[in-house]
């Protein structure tokens, strides 16, 4: 019987643990990792994707010129979560599943927003590269103790900040348009209008989609009705945050420190953000833990098996009917 081509693009998939790599081998599947940087993968994927029955995907596009080439693809495997780098309705005419990997990254995302808010607060990042330069600096920072926290977006990871951040005795506000009475009530958490958000946060921590509501959701306009102090950690998607406006913004002291985990190119290079010294930039490795990474390839894996042979998948927003 011949074998399923599943191509693999996520560096860490299987990194740390075998097990997903062997999942897909025991059901009948040849896995061919894509390895390169970014133009490199896209020309690998153009190359091979005509015979690929199964994409694992990584943070790569995957636009309509590209999904033309998948004649025989019936499912792209979102190593993550997130839609916004595949053309969902090429993907649908083409009959083509995506998948998603729901709840493996939750908390490693969570503590990553709590490490990035803690780092901005005390300039860590900033005063680390001072030592290793042989520049003693002492910048004052802020205090994340009994401080005001807005959530927007109280989703799985949004819900895990709140719990971090409990054990900071935060007050907590969320924006979402979506409620969870019974979640704001256990851990005492008010929903508020977005504006209430950012006039009276000291910290505020994005876990929203992106989408077309939530483009440039902060820009210039935003930044002015923010505190002084106040501090913003985009550990989301990149696009969110208008980075032209936030630069001008951090530049000039209209707010206090920014922590981005997530940004418009990734990796940033050459991105004018990296020249302040009250800026900290990670490369959106929010889900780069052992613990995640092993969650995230064995849902991976287990949603191509799904698709292949079960024809639906609870991860999919595209059931394909192949009948």
């Amino acid at each position: 019987m011949e074998k399923y081509r599943v191509l693999i693009t996520p560096r860490s998939f299987a990194k740390t643990d075998d097990s997903p790599i062997e999942l897909l081998n025991s059901s009948g599947c040849e896995t061919v990792r894509i390895t390169g940087d970014k133009e490199e993968v896209r020309r690998k994927l153009f190359e091979q994707l005509p015979v690929a029955d199964a994409v694992i995907a990584g943070l790569e596009e995957y636009d309509r010129s590209l999904l033309l080439r998948a004649d025989k693809l019936r499912v792209i495997s979102r190593y993550g979560v997130g839609y916004d780098r595949i053309d969902l309705k090429a993907a649908s005419e083409r009959n083509i599943a995506v998948t998603i990997t729901p709840g493996a990254n939750d908390d490693s995302v969570a503590d990553m927003a709590m490490a990035l808010m803690l780092a901005a607060a005390r300039n860590v990042s900033y005063i680390d590269f001072c030592i290793k330069n042989n520049n003693e600096q002492r910048p004052l920072g802020v205090e994340m103790w009994k401080k005001t926290l807005g959530v927007v977006g109280a989703g799985r990871i949004g819900k895990g900040v709140v719990r971090r951040a409990k054990g900071f005795e935060m007050k907590i506000l969320c924006y979402d348009q979506y409620r969870d009475d019974e979640f704001a009530k256990a851990h005492d958490m008010q929903y508020v209008d977005f504006d209430t958000l950012l006039k009276e946060s000291d910290f505020i921590t994005i876990h929203t989609p992106l989408n077309d509501q939530t483009r440039n959701l902060f820009a210039a306009e935003q930044f002015r009705r923010m505190k002084k102090t106040a501090v913003l950690v985009n550990a989301a998607r990149g696009g969110i945050v208008s980075e032209t406006d936030l630069y001008e913004a951090l530049k000039n002291g209209v707010i206090g420190a920014a922590a981005l985990d997530a940004t418009e190119k990734e990796p940033p290079y050459g991105n004018p953000l990296l020249s302040l010294p009250n800026v900290t930039v990670t490369p959106h490795m929010g889900a780069s833990t052992i613990d995640a990474v092993s969650r995230m390839g064995m849902i991976a894996a287990q949603n191509v098996l799904d698709i292949l042979f079960a024809g639906k998948s609870a991860n999919s927003i595209k059931m394909p009917d192949r009948s």
